[in-house]
C-alpha cells in the first residue's frame, strides 16, 4: 500500500470534497481530526469489557479522522490559508493522534501488547525520518512503503473484520479471539495488520533515511 503515489489523482476529488467545508479554520479541522481518533481509542479501548461488535464505530471513526486530516490541508490550501504554525499544529496532532489509536487498539485486549508496542515505534520513526529530512533541508519526506494515509487504511480495515468477524458469518472463525497460529503464537487480524505496520513502517524509516543521507552533501 502506498497512497500517497495517488495523491495527485485524487487531488480533484479531495477539493470537490473540502468545498463544504472553505468557511471552516483549517487548524479546526485538524482538531476534528484528532478528537475522533481519540474517540476511535476510547471506544476501542471498551471493546475490552464489552464487545468486538464495537470494532465498527472504531474502524469509522479513524476513517473519518482520516478524511479530516486531509481536508484541513485542502482547505487551507484553497482559501490561502497556509502557514508554518498550522502545518506545525497539523504534525503534531497527527502524531498524538497514531500514538493514541495504537494504544487504544492494544488495550482493546485483540492484539499481543509486544507487537502493539513495535509497530507504535515503526510509525513513529517513519514520521520522524520524513520530518527530520525536512529539518535538514532537503524538504518533507513522504515517500516510502507506509505513508499516514497507507497505515490508517490498514488500521480501520484490520478493526471493521474484527467487528465483521465477531458475527455469525459462515466465513468467521470459529474461535472468536483466535484468528492464526504461528509458531506456538495465536495472532488476530489487528496482531497482523501491526506486523504488516512493523515490517512496512522500518522498511519505510530505512529508505528515507537512506535517501535523506545520500542527498546530503558529504561533510567537509
Amino acid at each position: 500500500m502506498v497512497l500517497e503515489e495517488y495523491r495527485a489523482r485524487v487531488a480533484p476529488y479531495v477539493a470537490r470534497l473540502a468545498r463544504p467545508f472553505l468557511g471552516w479554520s483549517p487548524n479546526r479541522l485538524s482538531g476534528l481530526a484528532f478528537g475522533l481518533a481519540v474517540a476511535a481509542a476510547l471506544v476501542a479501548v471498551l471493546v475490552r469489557w464489552t464487545t468486538p461488535l464495537l470494532f465498527l464505530p472504531v474502524a469509522l471513526l479513524i476513517f473519518f479522522s482520516g478524511v479530516f486530516d486531509v481536508l484541513d490541508g485542502a482547505v487551507a490550501r484553497a482559501t490561502s490559508r497556509t502557514s508554518p504554525r498550522g502545518d506545525f499544529l497539523d504534525h503534531v496532532l497527527d502524531r498524538y493522534s497514531d500514538v493514541v489509536i495504537v494504544l487504544g487498539i492494544a488495550v482493546s485486549g485483540f492484539a499481543i501488547p509486544v507487537v502493539a508496542l513495535l509497530a507504535l515505534a515503526s510509525l513513529l520513526l517513519t514520521s520522524y525520518m520524513g520530518t527530520q529530512a525536512q529539518a535538514v533541508g532537503l524538504g518533507r519526506a513522504y515517500s516510502g512503503f507506509l505513508t499516514r494515509a497507507d497505515r490508517l487504511v490498514v488500521f480501520a480495515l484490520a478493526t471493521f473484520l474484527e467487528f465483521d468477524w465477531s458475527l455469525p458469518w459462515p466465513w468467521a472463525p470459529t474461535e472468536p479471539w483466535s484468528r492464526f497460529h504461528l509458531a506456538g503464537l495465536t495472532f488476530t487480524v489487528i496482531d497482523v495488520a501491526f506486523v504488516y505496520v512493523i515490517v512496512a513502517g522500518q522498511a519505510t524509516a530505512a529508505v528515507r533515511a537512506w535517501r535523506a543521507y545520500r542527498a546530503l552533501p558529504p561533510a567537509a
